[in-house]
């Protein structure tokens, strides 16, 4: 008996290459699906802390990430790869559900919001920079990628890394320490305190 046939009939159970445009086509609107909702946490941030220390950096970062977004649409652009408006629309849906977590308070914002949003970005943004890295590995080979655009992103995506593990590591000492209480005083065995020091500055109010 023969145990491997042989002809179109056995060709035809042989599977197919997988396309390479279809894989990026994927793996791009995904990126995409993610960049919508890190735009939407960002800018919901930034406008919870305006009037805070962090506000202009938060300001800063969702300009950038929204800037980021606009280049990713551009290089699908460049690269013949359609948006595909539910996978996008999911993330966005996904994004909402977020922040539905359980932070410890019912009706106001909990400092423990502040923690689990910026380790979100964080981790986003580590996302995005190794998409801009499998950019980079194509722009070698292909001439509608530009490798100075994505050396330039990849530098600014290690700058919000910085500026959001520093937001974190602030937003994390300010939710997990108690803030001392005693009288200034007391603290200082009866001598008074001193004027013109300035303190810790709050991460946000």
């Amino acid at each position: 008996m023969n145990a491997h046939p042989t002809g179109p009939r056995a060709r035809s159970h042989t599977a197919s290459p997988p396309d390479p445009q279809r894989l990026m086509e994927i793996y791009l609107n995904d990126h995409l699906a993610g960049a919508g909702s890190g735009v939407s946490l960002i800018r919901r941030m930034a406008r919870a802390h305006r009037d805070g220390p962090a506000g202009p950096a938060l300001a800063a970062l969702a300009e950038e990430i929204t800037e980021d977004r606009s280049s990713l649409r551009a290089f699908m652009t460049a690269l013949d790869v359609p948006v595909r408006w539910p996978r996008v629309a999911a993330g966005r849906v996904a994004e909402k559900a977020g922040r539905l977590k359980p932070n410890g308070r019912l009706a106001s914002r909990s400092p423990l919001s502040d923690v689990l949003e910026l380790e979100t970005m964080r981790l986003g943004v580590e996302g995005k920079a190794s998409l801009w890295r499998s950019l980079r590995v194509l722009a070698l080979t292909d001439p509608r990628l530009d490798p100075a655009d994505l050396d330039r992103l990849l530098a600014r995506a290690a700058r919000q890394e910085s500026v959001l593990e520093a937001l974190r590591t602030e937003a994390a000492r300010r939710a997990f320490t108690t803030p001392a209480t005693a009288p200034a005083r007391a603290r200082g065995h009866g001598r008074p305190a001193r004027h013109g020091v300035p303190g810790r500055a709050r991460w946000a109010s």
